[in-house]
C-alpha cells in the first residue's frame, strides 16, 4: 500500500465572498510576516514549522479580522507553542457574517421578478377607459401627475393600468367613496350647531331679558283672552269703522327732508316726533304734525341707513341716549336730545355697512344688522356688546323685536329670514319661501305673525305656533322695501316698494285697503305712529310725508 492511500482527500464547498481583494491580499502578507518571524525567534526551522507557516498564511485568507488580531497576539508572545492545523468543520464556523450568501440574493431578485410578473399579468386583465380626459381624472382621484413630459394617451393609459394594479382595481372606487364621506363629514360638521362659553355680560343680561319678557307675554295672553270674549258684532263692527278710516287717509305733509334721499324715518313712543336719515349724512328730528325741524344730528361721514327712537326717555332730558343711526362706513352712533353732537360712537362694525338698527322694546338693548352677514346686540347699561350673531349667508338688512321682547327677527339679502331667541342665542325659526332678498320684516302685536318682504314682490305672512308660512300677498310690481305692522292691535299692515306706492292690507282677509300714492320716486321706508293716527314714508324724491286719516 502506497503512502498516498493513507492521505484522506475533504472537499470543500466553493463559497464566494464580496469584498476588496486588495484588502484580502494584505492580510495574507501581514500573517505571513508575522509567521515568518516567530519562526525566526525559535531558531528551529523544522518541516513541522515550516508547514504551520504555510498553513497560517492559507488560514489568513478566510480569518476575520478578529480573529486575525487574537492570532497576531498569540504569535507575538515569546515562546509559544505552533498552533495544531485545523478542521475543516472549524474553517466552516470561522466565516464572518458580514459575508452574505449569493443564493440567498439571487432568491430575492426571483421573488421580485415573479411579483413584477403578476403584476404586469393584473395590469393586462384590468379594464380601463380609452378617453385620455376620464383617464386624466382617474390619475388626478388617485393624487397622481396627469401627465409627464413626452406622454401621450397610450402611455398615459399604460400608466393607470400599472398604478391600478398595485393598488387594486377599485382603488378608484375607493377613492370616489372616501372623498364623499370626507364632504358629508365637512357638510354636517358645517351645519352643527356649536356653543362656546360666553362672558358674564351675556348671562347677565339673558337673565334680564327672561325677567323682562316673561310678564309682558302673560300680560299679552291675557288681553289676548279678553278679545275672544268681546261679541262677533262688536268685533266686525269695529272692523268696519278701522276700514273707513284707513280708506279716508291723505297726505297731511309733505316735507322736504334733504338734499339727497330719505333713507329712513321712526316715530317717537308718543308719537310727537319723527327722526328721518338721509344719503348726505343727516338725521333730522320734526314736530308730528306740523312737521317743524326742531334738530339737526351732524356726525356721519356717508349715508345714513337707519334710524331709530329709544322709547322711555322724554324730550326735556338731556346727556341721555335717546336716538341711535347706522351708517354705511360701520360707524353707529347714539344721540341725546338738544345736543347736535353724538354721545357715543359704536364703531365695531366698521368697514361694514350698517343697515337698520332697533331699539328693544326695554330701551335697554340696542340691535344693529350688519353687511358682515351678522347682526350685533348691545347692551346700553353695561355698555359693551354682549352677542355677535351669525348665521346668514349674505348681509342681513333688517331686524324686529317682539313685543315681548324675547325674540327677534331678521332678514338678509340670502332670501331667508331667521327668528332668534334673546335669551338662549338660538335660532328657532327659520324663513325659507321668498325668490329674493328679504329688504324688510316686521312682528304682529298679536305675537305669532311675522311679515316678511322681499325682493320677489311679495309679501309673506309667518306663523310662528305653525312654524311656516300662511299666506303669501302679490303685493306690488316691484321689491318691496319695507313692511310695518299696526303697534296698536296689529289690524291692518302696510308695505311700501321700489314701484312708487305705499300699500295697506287687511290683516284678517289680507285685502287690500288703501293705496298711497304721492311720492315721484321710489318709496324706502315706511312708519306708522304708536297711536296709528299716522304714517310716514320717505323716498328717493328727497321727501318724506305724513299720511293721516281726513277730519
Amino acid at each position: 500500500m502506497s503512502d498516498d492511500d493513507d492521505i484522506q482527500y475533504i472537499k470543500r464547498q466553493r463559497t464566494l465572498h464580496y469584498g476588496s481583494l486588495e484588502e484580502s491580499e494584505r492580510k495574507r502578507q501581514n500573517a505571513a510576516s508575522s509567521e515568518a518571524s516567530t519562526t525566526t525567534t525559535k531558531g528551529t526551522p523544522a518541516a513541522s514549522g515550516a508547514t504551520t507557516t504555510s498553513t497560517g498564511g492559507q488560514l489568513e485568507d478566510i480569518d476575520s479580522d478578529e480573529d486575525y488580531e487574537e492570532s497576531t497576539k498569540k504569535t507575538s508572545g515569546s515562546k509559544q507553542a505552533a498552533a495544531p492545523p485545523p478542521t475543516a468543520a472549524t474553517l466552516a464556523n470561522k466565516i464572518d457574517d458580514d459575508y452574505f450568501d449569493l443564493e440567498m440574493e439571487m432568491e430575492r431578485d426571483k421573488v421580485a421578478l415573479l411579483e413584477e410578473f403578476e403584476r404586469k399579468k393584473r395590469a393586462r386583465q384590468i379594464n380601463v377607459s380609452t378617453d385620455d380626459t376620464e383617464i386624466k381624472s382617474n390619475l388626478r382621484q388617485l393624487n397622481e401627475p396627469i401627465c409627464y413630459f413626452g406622454e401621450g394617451p397610450a402611455e398615459r393609459r399604460r400608466r393607470l393600468k400599472e398604478l391600478l394594479a398595485g393598488l387594486g382595481e377599485h382603488a378608484i372606487n375607493r377613492k370616489q367613496y372616501e372623498e364623499e364621506e370626507r364632504k358629508q363629514q365637512q357638510r354636517e360638521q358645517d351645519q352643527a350647531t356649536w356653543y362656546h362659553e360666553g362672558p358674564d355680560s351675556l348671562r347677565i343680561a339673558r337673565l334680564w331679558l327672561a325677567d323682562y319678557s316673561l310678564p309682558r307675554a302673560k300680560d299679552r295672553l291675557a288681553r289676548a283672552r279678553e278679545a275672544l270674549e268681546v261679541a262677533s258684532a262688536t268685533r266686525a263692527g269695529r272692523m268696519v269703522e278701522m276700514q273707513k278710516k284707513l280708506q279716508s287717509l291723505a297726505p297731511l305733509c309733505s316735507q322736504v327732508g334733504d338734499t339727497r334721499p330719505v333713507s329712513s324715518a321712526a316715530f317717537s313712543a308718543d308719537s310727537t316726533l319723527l327722526l328721518t336719515a338721509s344719503w348726505s349724512g343727516l338725521c333730522k328730528l320734526w314736530s308730528v304734525p306740523d312737521c317743524e325741524l326742531k334738530q339737526t344730528l351732524r356726525g356721519h361721514a356717508s349715508y345714513v341707513g337707519g334710524v331709530a327712537l329709544r322709547p322711555g326717555v322724554k324730550a326735556d332730558e338731556e346727556n341721555v341716549v335717546a336716538m341711535a343711526s347706522g351708517g354705511h362706513d360701520g360707524a353707529v352712533k347714539l344721540w341725546g336730545f338738544n345736543n347736535e353732537e353724538s354721545i357715543a360712537d359704536i364703531t365695531g362694525h366698521m368697514p361694514h355697512r350698517v343697515s337698520k338698527v332697533a331699539f328693544h322694546p326695554s330701551g335697554r338693548f340696542l340691535a344693529t344688522a350688519c353687511y358682515d352677514s351678522s347682526w350685533r346686540l348691545w347692551d346700553l347699561e353695561q355698555k359693551t356688546e354682549v352677542l355677535h350673531q351669525e348665521g346668514h349667508a349674505k348681509p342681513v338688512h333688517c331686524l324686529s323685536y317682539h313685543s315681548d321682547g324675547s325674540v327677534l327677527a331678521t332678514g338678509g339679502l340670502d332670501a331667508f329670514g331667521r327668528v332668534w331667541d334673546l335669551r338662549t342665542g338660538r335660532c328657532i325659526m327659520f324663513l325659507e319661501g321668498h325668490l329674493g332678498a328679504v329688504f324688510g320684516v316686521d312682528f304682529s302685536p298679536n305675537g305669532f305673525h311675522i311679515a316678511t318682504g322681499s325682493q320677489d314682490n311679495t309679501c309673506k305672512i309667518w306663523d310662528l305656533r305653525r312654524r311656516q308660512p300662511v299666506y303669501t300677498i302679490p303685493a306690488h310690481t316691484n321689491l318691496i322695501s319695507d313692511v310695518k305692522y299696526q303697534q296698536e292691535c296689529g289690524s291692518f299692515l302696510v308695505t311700501c316698494s321700489y314701484d312708487s306706492t305705499t300699500k295697506i292690507w287687511s290683516n284678517k282677509t289680507w285685502q287690500p285697503l288703501k293705496t298711497l300714492q304721492g311720492h315721484d320716486n321710489k318709496v324706502i321706508s315706511v312708519d306708522i305712529a304708536p297711536n296709528s293716527q299716522y304714517i310716514a314714508t320717505t323716498s328717493f324724491d328727497r321727501t318724506f310725508k305724513l299720511w293721516s286719516p281726513d277730519s
